[in-house]
């Protein structure tokens, strides 16, 4: 399969899903070498989940099929550019290269617009727009040093 292949099919599962009202119109999928491992599309409404985007959710179904958090040497394809949580997903799951169609900017032309979020991540704590305190650090970074201590964690 070519690129635009795999860009066709994130942008059918878009429309396919969007039209059975799964939640918005957008679509991903993961491809490692020549082969979809896993595919995803917006349920934040049909499951009452905020995080269940696009990406997420083909990030969530190739690691059910691979049987691993690490996705590196794949690809996402994703109807529309991701939005900052979901760039942290795919950053988190090590995946290789992005591809996306429509831009945040035409998401924003339908009222998905997530340019509120970007400007919020590269804010100091305080003045951002939801309050932050923070609690009990002591306490909790004694389990960040036995973690740091722990021969058999897993590293990722």
């Amino acid at each position: 399969m070519l690129v635009d292949d795999f860009m066709t099919r994130a942008i059918q599962l878009s429309l396919e899903k969007m039209r059975e009202n799964a939640g918005g119109p957008f679509g991903a999928l993961i491809v490692k070498g020549q082969k979809i491992i896993g595919e995803g599309w917006n349920k934040v409404t049909s499951k009452n989940d905020p995080t269940a985007h696009a990406e997420v959710e083909a990030i969530r179904d190739a690691c059910k099929h691979l049987k691993t958090f690490n996705l590196s040497g794949c690809q996402i394809y994703s109807s529309c550019e991701p939005c900052p949580m979901c760039l942290g997903a795919i950053y988190w799951a090590r995946i290789d290269k992005i591809y996306f169609a429509c831009t945040r900017q035409d998401a924003a032309s339908i009222q998905f617009d997530d340019q509120s979020f970007y400007d919020e991540v590269t804010k100091s704590i305080a003045d951002r727009q939801i309050p932050m305190q923070q609690l009990m650090h002591e306490k909790a970074l004694k389990v960040f040093g036995e973690w740091n201590r722990k021969d058999d964690r897993i590293h990722y």
